[in-house]
């Protein structure tokens, strides 16, 4: 028989991780938050020879920004099968990334609005390499699409993306989960 494992202690750097994520957080009515267990020894103070974080370059993420989410797996197996359709697809073939980006947002709104819950937006593959005539990089959308749908911007609209099953276009597409209207969430 062996003994129950003590829990360990909170490394310094823990402690500072999770005192962060308490300041951000605010606890169930009617609970106090829950302070880490203290630990055995006394922390050692920080050296002044640790050099301050350096500041990000990326816009700074809203506290309430929604995560993105996967797929359902269920979700997944019933579009594979074909048993369950998109509510709308978008296709950018053809169009410049500012064209692109411009029409993505205008129909991740308009699909929304319409209560749409699964849509399609097709990229394309796009050509590895170079374009011979204009020295241009081919597959361009295909890279940046999933990009702009993790922008700050579009949390609200999308819950989760990903590729989408061989006939819908495989690498060339994605599936996009969108989030209901706050007007349409009961008690919102």
């Amino acid at each position: 028989m062996s003994r129950p494992r003590r829990p360990r202690g909170l490394t310094p750097e823990e402690r500072k991780l999770w005192a962060h994520v308490a300041r951000a957080i605010a606890p169930l009515k009617g609970r106090a938050l829950l302070d880490p267990p203290e630990p055995d020894a006394p922390a050692p103070p920080e050296t002044p020879a640790d050099p301050p974080p350096l500041p990000s370059p990326a816009r700074p993420a809203s506290p309430r920004l929604p995560p993105l989410a996967p797929l359902e797996r269920r979700v997944k197996t019933d579009l594979r099968r074909g048993v369950r359709a998109v509510d709308a697809v978008l296709d950018l073939h053809g169009l410049r990334q500012d064209e692109a980006h411009r029409a993505l947002i205008g129909f991740l709104r308009r699909s929304q609005a319409a209560r749409h819950s699964l849509i399609l937006v097709i990229t394309g593959k796009g050509a590895p390499g170079l374009d011979e005539v204009s020295f241009a990089e081919r597959g361009v959308l295909r890279r940046v699409v999933p990009h702009w749908l993790r922008l700050p911007d579009l949390r609200p609209l999308v819950l989760g993306f990903e590729e989408a099953a061989p006939q819908h276009g495989g690498s060339g597409a994605l599936y996009v989960r969108l989030r209901r209207r706050r007007s349409d969430v009961p008690g919102a």
